[in-house]
């Protein structure tokens, strides 16, 4: 059972993921490809840190975010390599989509983004319940 700050914590940034994951899908109804697509690494970005914070562990750093979450719960087979692959292919077109001039996102990626996303939420959530 957690203790309830690390829970208090958990829960503030499962809500940070949820409404990103809410803005990716309104961007995508906006046809605002790129917002969507930063959108939607944000809510792994964040449901990361929600889990990562349960074993007190907590950086705003995305590289140790991502390599933690990797080392602790890939590695250790708690979430599937798809997992980590998805992490790596939103954290890419997110950099993309932010800092490259002539890089866009097709409908079809971003909409598979967010569905990739919402599936990766769910299961941090359904795994934080368990703690």
């Amino acid at each position: 059972m957690l203790d309830d700050l690390l829970q208090t914590s958990a829960n503030l940034r499962l809500e940070k993921a949820q409404e990103c994951l809410r803005d990716a899908e309104r961007n995508i109804e906006d046809e605002a490809f790129a917002n969507a697509a930063n959108r939607s690494y944000y809510c792994y970005f964040h449901a990361m840190r929600a889990l990562l914070i349960t074993v007190g562990f907590s950086s705003k750093k995305h590289s140790g975010i991502i390599s933690e979450f990797r080392r602790l719960y890939i590695k250790t087979k708690v979430f599937p390599v798809e997992f980590s692959d998805m992490v790596k292919n939103a954290f890419i077109v997110r950099n993309n989509s932010d800092y490259e001039d002539f890089y866009v996102i097709s409908k079809e990626e971003v909409i598979q983004q967010a569905k990739n996303a919402k599936t990766f939420l769910k299961a941090i959530e359904e795994y934080i319940k368990t703690l």
